[in-house]
């Protein structure tokens, strides 16, 4: 006999399918170590499943409007028109800003010495950091590093670690 969806065709003799009854409850009710599992979406009826999608709808927004994008103002500026830099360590030579000037104390007749837009086109260049808001001040303050800080403390760290490893050859 072949089982087909939870029936069984009985087979004739004469090699014809006669006709067709339910298995038995126990060869239905197989245990395949999935006892702790919910009913198929299939059993479910359309308003419980609905219900069902709703509330992990609602799930996945309540986690979205915890995580927090925090950003770091990296004290940089860009020009929006030719993306020329001004970094306030360098200070800008050419228009007679010493290095440690802030942009704040940078003359407003200061142009942009590649485009020469005014200083109103300078935007501040920020890094963002996301993550929950109330993971950020856990651990040793590395949550709120970005994603090349840490890799660089990771890889770093490698380096250092294979470095001490070779140095054990070095002793008699």
């Amino acid at each position: 006999a072949g089982a087909r969806a939870g029936r069984a065709v009985v087979m004739c003799a004469e090699g014809g399918a006669k006709k067709s009854k339910a298995e038995p409850a126990a060869a239905r009710e197989m245990d395949f170590g999935d006892e702790g599992m919910s009913a198929s979406r299939d059993d479910l009826p359309g308003s419980e499943l609905e219900a069902e999608k709703n509330a992990k709808l609602k799930e996945i927004e309540r986690l979205r409007a915890a995580e927090k994008f925090i950003e770091v103002d990296e004290g940089v500026f860009e020009c929006r028109v030719c993306s020329y830099s001004y970094d306030p360590r360098k200070g800008d030579r050419a228009a007679g800003i010493r290095p440690g000037t802030p942009f704040d104390m940078v003359p407003d007749t200061f142009s942009c010495p590649s485009c020469k837009a005014d200083k109103t086109e300078f935007v501040s260049v920020k890094k963002v950091i996301a993550g929950f808001a109330e993971n950020q001040s856990y651990g040793f303050g590395t949550n709120t590093w970005t994603e090349a800080q840490k890799s660089g403390l990771i890889f770093g760290a490698l380096a250092l670690f294979f470095v001490l490893f070779l140095s054990g050859y070095l002793l008699d």
